[in-house]
């Protein structure tokens, strides 16, 4: 209720007081004490994703895992963070860039990766020297308070409020006073684009920080001289994996005119070798959609291809079992700016399209509002080059030879334009949790 969210609020903002004062390497020391104590539950932790959210089980343990890496990674951080000493232009003067913690950092994160993305951004924010104020998905609260009763025995054990990393499950009513509340300092929000626009107009209305990390509607571009033996397993995973439900899932992917019906034909072979089962089952591939609202909205967008002039190359149907399982789909036929084409549905449909040229393809990859992920497959070192400069991909991520979806937490992952612009991970994403003084 918002009562319990006042009472947490302030408990969180007491307990900040006291984390700010400890140094850094020690707040370090304490985030890698963090990521043992998940690493210790890592399996059953695992498998409660996999219960609640419906991804395999060995991507639930993965999911876990990114957060133990992401504790490893802060902790090397903790020691090393802070700004450089400027040549001062006055006599006798030192000019100094001095980083301070926001304070409480509020995260707002997805259903679909319940773990991995609060453990990115509390990991980094800990060892800012930030409190956090995590709100899980409603669907996923188990994992939330699960994950959060660990980190709290971690803290507590170190003689240190367990309200450092405080947890308020609820749905949006909660989520509006976390970006209305001028007490977060920063409002780091992981969701759709278009309740990521609404969080980003409140925030900025009372002059908040936002980190958005929205919308992704990501292609795969194939040229002719790529290597199709890693193109078929690149696209299948990347479309998918996690049943279509990643921000970074491939969702449109542009073949060569002269390699399009001979990919196409390849890729439906290996759809009809995708194991679909019970996520907990180790042979599964690819388990249930997150919700009914989900199956519903992925027969929706299959039916708009059809209208729209696309064919269903492969599946398009709910499969008759029990749970929220739709075939994996392949849609082709459509022109790049079908308006089905530019909208993300969370759902594992991949619309294959033509081209001709790689101006015309490096600028169909860039026309869609989001630019989260993005990937070419070809050999061509002087094309590689274009597609990382300032007139290739637009995106945060851009792929080569490799498939749009999996991140590493060593660099800053996030995307641009209705992706919403934030980073979080590594690189110097630190920045983004933190205030700097001059």
């Amino acid at each position: 209720s918002l009562e319990d969210y006042e009472e947490t609020v302030k408990k969180a903002k007491e307990a900040w007081k006291v984390w700010a004062d400890i140094p850094a390497p020690k707040r370090g020391e304490i985030v890698r004490q963090i990521g043992d104590a998940l690493r210790q539950k890592i399996k059953i932790l695992g498998s409660l994703v996999s219960l609640e959210m419906g991804k395999i089980f060995v991507e639930g343990v993965g999911e876990v895992q990114e957060y133990v890496d992401v504790c490893d990674y802060a902790v090397g951080l903790s020691r090393m963070i802070g700004g450089p000493i400027l040549p001062s232009e006055r006599p006798g003067h030192a000019l100094i860039e001095q980083w301070n913690p926001v304070g409480l950092v509020g995260i707002i994160t997805a259903f679909n990766f319940p773990v991995a993305v609060y453990g990115w951004n509390s990991a980094i924010a800990m060892i800012c020297g930030n409190a956090c104020l995590w709100k899980g998905a409603p669907t996923t609260s188990l994992i939330s308070v699960a994950v959060t009763k660990i980190i709290a025995k971690v803290l507590e054990d170190n003689k240190v409020p367990g309200a450092i990393c405080s947890l308020v499950c609820g749905g949006a009513d909660i989520g509006t006073a976390m970006a209305r509340d001028e007490r977060m300092d920063l409002l780091s929000f992981t969701g759709s684009t278009k309740v990521g626009k609404q969080v980003a107009l409140m925030v900025q209305e009372r002059f908040g920080r936002s980190l958005l990390e929205l919308g992704g509607n990501n292609a795969i571009i194939v040229f002719e001289d790529a290597d199709l033996n890693l193109v078929i397993p690149s696209a299948l995973f990347a479309a998918v994996g996690t049943a279509g439900q990643r921000c970074t899932t491939a969702r449109r992917l542009f073949l060569h005119e002269s390699i399009h019906d001979e990919v196409v034909a390849k890729l439906a072979k290996a759809y009809a070798q995708v194991r679909v089962g019970d996520p907990w089952d180790s042979d599964t591939l690819y388990g249930p959609l997150h919700t009914k609202e989900a199956v519903k909205m992925f027969l929706d967008a299959v039916e708009q291809a059809k209208q729209q002039g696309g064919s269903v190359a492969y599946g398009g149907k709910v499969i008759n079992r029990p749970g929220n399982y739709v075939e994996p789909t392949i849609v082709t036929g459509l022109p790049h700016n079908a308006p089905i084409v530019h909208t993300e549905t969370f759902a594992p449909i991949l619309y294959v399209l033509k081209f001709k040229e790689e101006e015309e393809v490096f600028a169909w990859n860039n026309e869609v509002k989001q630019g989260l992920s993005s990937s070419i497959f070809t050999k061509d070192l002087g094309r590689i080059f274009r597609w990382l400069g300032p007139k290739g991909s637009d995106c945060g991520i851009v792929n080569v030879n490799i498939p749009t979806s999996g991140a590493e937490i060593g660099g800053a992952f996030g995307g641009e334009k209705h992706t919403g612009g934030g980073r979080e991970s590594g690189s110097d994403s630190w920045k983004l949790y933190m205030r700097r003084s001059t």
